[in-house]
């Protein structure tokens, strides 16, 4: 991991197009602004941990899920 020191106004340019400035800095949070193109993802980490969590839940259905589903759906069956 690269580590720079910035103060507000300075940038970080990553590649070609993505430009990483301090706009702010109070206290222990700092605003930053990012201008990257369109194509060009991006998120920030806590939401993408909190979505991979979300989806590897739905997955992943409990056990208890998978019984009461198939005894619901043993229920709908018309008599045959």
């Amino acid at each position: 991991m690269l580590v720079l020191s910035r103060r507000v106004g300075e940038s970080v340019v990553i590649g070609d197009d993505v430009t990483v400035t301090v706009l702010e800095v109070r206290g222990d949070v700092v605003r930053i602004g990012i201008d990257a193109p369109r194509s060009v993802a991006v998120n920030r980490a806590e939401l993408l941990r909190q979505l991979e969590d979300s989806n590897q839940a739905a997955a992943s259905p409990s056990d208890d899920k998978v019984a009461s589903l198939a005894e619901a759906l043993r229920a709908r069956r018309p008599p045959g």
